[in-house]
This record gives structure tokens, C-alpha cells and sequence, in this order.
């Protein structure tokens, strides 16, 4: 019996299975639930076709989780293919168009002629420890989207002409913003003054901001507004400020430490 080659198709509540052998035949296609009973089926099943089986599949944790396990568990190969390179692999493979079938015997075709993909293992801290940090990050930018949109929104209500000037995903206007968030507050301020409020955060090229702040005509009867959504920004401006980046990163936009708000508008 020859070595066989294995692609799974991982979903989360099925996976798709196809097995081939050294010349690329299908020996096995099969979908199966994502349970343990069916999945050690599978595995005894495709054992059977071959002396030696190498499993590729296409994502490394969640709905996969459990068939990584129960693989790794059986001292069973596993390799990772990106989901991107099974796309652009699979435009060479004739056939029926995208479906769950083609795609894990994509797979398996790729572990097959592939030398470079990247084996899973268990026990590995340094994996582990990095999931639960990409996961938390893109916890920590998503909510920072929100927080930015939800100012942009706020912010657009009572100066819109510097909510155009400003760039509002970057630190350096969300700095400005933790501490002057109306027409008047601006106006009141002055430039330079501004530029040394703005300096004695830390901000970068606190000059250029300063000047290109737009204070805009003043229309009084929107002053009360403006007063009240002002607080309502600025607490936004400095949520949206802790966006989560390497401290090198911060130092050159000008953020080294916390912003401290004034009491004033």
C-alpha cells in the first residue's frame, strides 16, 4: 500500500474530507459532521486506504480545533494551508467551481506537492500565547473603529469643517481633541498657545497641527450644542486614542504617554 495524501475542508459545523494517492486519484471523498464519533470513523477510514497518511487542512484553531486534535492525538502529520493559497492554487485545477470538495482536494494535492507549508503540533506556548494576542487585538482595533466612527459621527454635527481637516485615525488630532473639541474652544486658545498645549503632550510637529486647525465661522446658535457634544467627544477622542500598536510606533506619532485633559473646553 502507497502513501496517501488527506485535505480537509474545515467549517464549523462540517468538514469535507478527500483522500488521494501518489498520482493525485480520489480515494475517498466524504463530509462529515464536526463530532468526534465521525471524525475518528474518518480517520480509521482513510488510514485504511494507505501505509502512510498526510493531512493538510485550512484553518489552524476554531471550528478545526477538535480535528487538529483528535489527528495529533493518533500521531497523525498535520500541515496548514492558508485559505488565500488555496485560492489562488485552485484556479489551476479543472473542475466544478468552488465547492467544499474541490477545496479539500485542493488541499491534499497542495500537501502533496508542497515541501514548504507548515507542520501543527501540540504543546506549543509560543502558538498559543500568540492567538490569544492576535485575538486580543483584533478585539482592541475593532473597538477602536467604533469608538472612531462613533466621534466621526459626533464630531460632524458641530465642526465639520475640522472633522475634513483632520485625520481622526491618527493619534496626533485624537490628542487635540481630548482637550478642544469646539469652534470657541479653539478660537479662544489661539495658535500658540495651542502649539504648546499640544507640545507639552509629546505630540509631533505640534506647529503644523496647530496651524491647520479650522475654527470655522461662528454660528451662535449652535453654540449650546456644540457645548454638550464637545464633552461627548472628548471622552470618544480619548478612547480612541489607545489604539494598540508597538511602543516605537507611538513615539513617532507622537503619543508617549497619557493624555491629561484639561478643565475646560
Amino acid at each position: 500500500m502507497a502513501a496517501i495524501w488527506a485535505g480537509i475542508d474545515a467549517g464549523k459545523a462540517h468538514h469535507h474530507c478527500v483522500a488521494i494517492d501518489e498520482s493525485g486519484r480520489r480515494l475517498l471523498s466524504r463530509r462529515v459532521a464536526n463530532d468526534e464519533p465521525e471524525l475518528l470513523e474518518l480517520l480509521a477510514d482513510v488510514l485504511a486506504l494507505g501505509d502512510e497518511v498526510t493531512w493538510g487542512i485550512d484553518l489552524a484553531d476554531g471550528g478545526a480545533a477538535l480535528a487538529i486534535a483528535l489527528l495529533l492525538n493518533h500521531d497523525q502529520p498535520v500541515h496548514y494551508i492558508s485559505g488565500r493559497a488555496i485560492h489562488r492554487a485552485s484556479e489551476s485545477y479543472r473542475g466544478e467551481g468552488k465547492t467544499d470538495a474541490k477545496d479539500a482536494a485542493v488541499i491534499a494535492d497542495q500537501v502533496r506537492v508542497r515541501r514548504d507549508l507548515h507542520p501543527l503540533s501540540t504543546g506549543d506556548e509560543t502558538v498559543t500565547d500568540l492567538k490569544l494576542l492576535t485575538g486580543r487585538r483584533m478585539y482592541l482595533v475593532a473597538d477602536r473603529t467604533r469608538t472612531v466612527n462613533r466621534l466621526r459621527a459626533q464630531f460632524t454635527g458641530i465642526f465639520p469643517a475640522l472633522e475634513r481637516a483632520l485625520d481622526l485615525t491618527n493619534t496626533r488630532p485624537l490628542t487635540l481633541l481630548t482637550g478642544y473639541q469646539t469652534p470657541a474652544a479653539i478660537r479662544r486658545i489661539g495658535v500658540k498657545r495651542l502649539e504648546t498645549w499640544l507640545r507639552n503632550r509629546h505630540v509631533v510637529r505640534p506647529d503644523r497641527l496647530a496651524r491647520n486647525r479650522c475654527p470655522g465661522r461662528r454660528t451662535a446658535a449652535l453654540e449650546p450644542a456644540r457645548r454638550e457634544a464637545g464633552r461627548h467627544v472628548g471622552a470618544h477622542a480619548g478612547e480612541g486614542g489607545d489604539e494598540p500598536q508597538p511602543a516605537g510606533r507611538r513615539a513617532r506619532q507622537g503619543h508617549r504617554g497619557p493624555v491629561s485633559r484639561p478643565p475646560h473646553l
